[in-house]
């Protein structure tokens, strides 16, 4: 075993088995390239509802698309994590291999997770590639996601059956450079749908890279 620069574990007796079809090969049999649009923001601002739109229109233009919902992949792949700080980077790195690999599988990747904390988003970036990741924030004021409270979660966080919340009890950073910013609270879902759509579309067409 050895460490890694960031301290990973990694068993030096692995190797990395490389197939017979390339990323090129994968892109010009879906005939677009692979993108990861990264979705971030806090919880009831919009990320999932706007995502899944996105991918029910890119599937009516034939495109190859796959959402990874944050709650969704807590039901499975990330079930055996928690919300402390230290889990929820995990919970983003493991959203983040994930999604690197659909990319490669030349895949437009909606990823509709909350990723507090700016490294980890940056690492997502890293780790999947900056021309082939796009990351947008899904912006909201806290007091209008209290409003909106669509699966009940600050009515928890008040009544204290939550301790570790993002935006009350816990902190999230606010994205410094994000390729798009959609304020859902003077954006329609609709026009939200479009803005993402047509940023995707200048990308997916391109030759792959």
């Amino acid at each position: 075993m050895c460490r890694t620069k960031n301290n990973v574990k990694k068993n030096i007796d692995i190797f990395w088995h490389k197939g017979k079809v390339t990323y090129e090969d994968r892109c010009k049999n879906l005939d677009q390239i692979g993108l990861v649009v990264w979705f971030t923001g806090l919880s009831g601002a919009g990320k999932s509802t706007i995502a899944a739109e996105v991918e029910k229109e890119l599937i009516r233009l034939n495109k190859a698309v796959y959402v990874l919902d944050g709650d969704n992949i807590r039901h499975g792949l990330c079930s055996d994590l928690g919300f402390s700080k230290k889990d929820r980077n995990e919970n983003v790195r493991r959203i983040a291999e994930t999604a690197a690999l659909f990319k490669d599988a030349g895949l437009i990747v909606l990823v509709a997770c909350i990723s507090p904390i700016g490294k980890m988003r940056d690492f997502a970036r890293q780790r999947i590639g900056a021309d082939n990741f796009r990351e947008v924030y899904v912006k909201a004021d806290i007091k209008v996601c209290i409003e909106r409270d669509p699966k009940g979660l600050y009515k928890k966080v008040k009544g204290g059956q939550i301790k570790d919340f993002t935006g009350i009890t816990s902190e999230y950073e606010t994205p410094e450079k994000p390729d798009l910013i959609i304020d859902t609270t003077i954006t329609t879902i609709k026009e939200s749908t479009l803005m993402v759509i047509d940023m995707i579309m200048k990308e997916v067409d391109l030759v792959c890279r």
